[in-house]
């Protein structure tokens, strides 16, 4: 009796859901959603990361994909199945676990795009010194340019977000577009080099690397890290065409994912034939290597600006898609009372909402700001990217555990099996991750920054659910 319940209280809070998407537009396609995948996927600085593996970075590649990226795919077609839903994981997890676990993981699905955006600025910024030749090699290390980028950037992510999706999926679509030319571009210039074995580092080496706290580090970015976001696109299930949402999420994850892996593991071989591990350029490994490719060449001042121009508009569009999302967040929170209603009021024309998009543009500013004061460019980046995959790594958690423990589930082996290797990987990244991979000033407060972070938000997440939840008690009850 108590299943039957449960069961039916879900199905009413799922068409309640399912009531407010309905007043979305209804803008995604297949290739869309295929796209987009690319966008919110793929970063090119884990091509840096890996590579300070060396030839092995082939041995890690592979168990990621196993371990985590395909395991990974698995549960989130599942839980789309179960649940195709606006808000994606955030639904999925106060459906199951309840309203609680629900907004933390919104709240930490929020800080980690946040600060993903913020670490986006950082690439931006430096792909734009790479343009400018070696008269614009202080931009990299400028704050004044890095704020001044934030300030252009966000801004214009917000107007884009008021328009809506209707528009904002043409700058998804064409910034996957740009990226797939750049790893084009990297395969054409590191081809020679492999032919004539002349490639500064080996790409490929079966051995695995020394077991060490470095490289067990760098396994857990590349697993996790790198292939960390196939749950992404379903925060916008309530704004799809077809009306058989999970079929075309399910679609999506499977065409997108084959071609996701080949750009992580070949696009490392690729840098790897310019530099060697040591000089590896973490923020912009790509910009890098082609600039090295094309040295000495006729095309040596045309490839890294054209290159330069395509990476800014693929961060533009990964930018924009984190940006797409994370406003959603506070809106389905709104829904469901939690967050105040202003945030999930919808503009009267373009169906978006607005108030959560100023909240999102301000607070990523200030945070970009924060996080850059009085430490390097590459500190300040490694800082604002290990907290927000650590944010990112606690919501899947919550994700694999939905199949694992969540009452009302009834998965089959492989989800539970695929769930399990999925978490420990999971686990793997969030312990090692708070420690910095680069030489910093002083990496005791490198980690204490990063811990901080996590517990006072996660804190201050607590406190405001349980003061949200009194004020809606003593609401209803007057």
């Amino acid at each position: 009796m108590i299943d039957a319940v449960s069961e039916q209280h879900f199905l009413e809070a799922e068409h309640e859901v399912e009531r407010h998407s309905g007043d979305l537009r209804k803008e995604l396609r297949l290739g869309d959603i295929v796209l987009s995948q690319l966008a919110y996927i793929v970063g090119l600085t884990w091509l840096g990361t890996a590579g300070k593996l060396g030839p092995q970075q082939f041995m890690y590649w592979i168990p990621a994909v196993f371990l985590f990226y395909i395991p990974t795919g698995i549960v989130v077609v599942h839980l789309n199945n179960e649940m195709p839903l606006e808000g994606g994981l955030y639904q999925w997890a106060k459906l199951r676990f309840g309203e609680m676990i629900g907004f933390l993981v919104a709240l930490n699905t929020w800080a980690s795009t946040i600060l993903i955006l913020s670490s986006l600025i950082s690439m931006i910024t430096d792909s734009a010194a790479y343009a400018a030749g070696p008269s614009g090699a202080w931009i990299a290390s400028s704050h004044f340019a890095n704020s001044a980028c934030a300030a252009l950037l966000i801004g214009g992510l917000m107007l884009l977000a008021t328009r809506g999706l209707g528009l904002a999926k043409w700058l998804h679509n064409s910034g996957s577009i740009m990226l797939l030319l750049v790893f084009v571009s990297l395969l054409a210039f590191a081809l020679p080099r492999w032919i004539h074995d002349s490639a500064a580092t080996a790409p490929v080496s079966f051995a695995f690397p020394a077991v060490n706290l470095l490289n067990l580090n760098i396994a857990g970015k590349m697993a996790f890290g790198a292939f960390c976001g196939l749950e992404g696109c379903s925060i916008f299930s309530g704004e799809v065409r077809n009306p058989r949402v999970s079929r075309t999420l399910r679609r999506a994850i499977w065409i997108a994912g084959p071609l996701i892996a080949v750009i992580y593991i070949l696009g490392t071989c690729c840098v790897l034939a310019f530099t060697r591990p040591a000089g590896l350029d973490l923020i912009s490994p790509a910009m890098q290597a082609l600039s090295r490719g094309s040295a000495g060449t006729s095309l040596a001042l045309a490839v890294p600006a054209i290159a330069a121009v395509l990476l800014i508009g693929s961060f533009c569009s990964s930018a924009s898609i984190y940006n797409n999302a994370v406003v959603r967040l506070p809106m389905v929170a709104g829904w469901d009372h939690l967050l105040p209603a202003w945030l999930s009021r919808l503009h009267p024309r373009y169906k978006t909402p607005v108030g959560s998009i100023v909240a999102v543009g301000i607070a990523t500013f200030a945070l970009n700001i924060l996080a850059n004061s009085g430490v390097g460019a590459a500190e300040g980046f490694q800082i604002l990217l290990n907290g927000a995959i650590i944010f990112w790594a606690l919501t899947n958690m919550v994700m694999f555990a939905i199949p694992l423990f969540a009452p009302g589930e009834k998965p089959s082996l492989g989800v539970r099996l695929a769930a399990l290797s999925a978490m420990g990987m999971t686990l793997l990244y969030i312990v090692l991750a708070i420690f910095p991979i680069i030489d910093v000033k002083n990496p005791a407060s490198f980690t204490l920054k990063v811990v901080v972070l996590i517990l006072g938000i996660n804190g201050a997440g607590v406190w405001h659910f349980r003061r949200a939840t009194r004020r809606r008690r003593s609401a209803v009850a007057v």
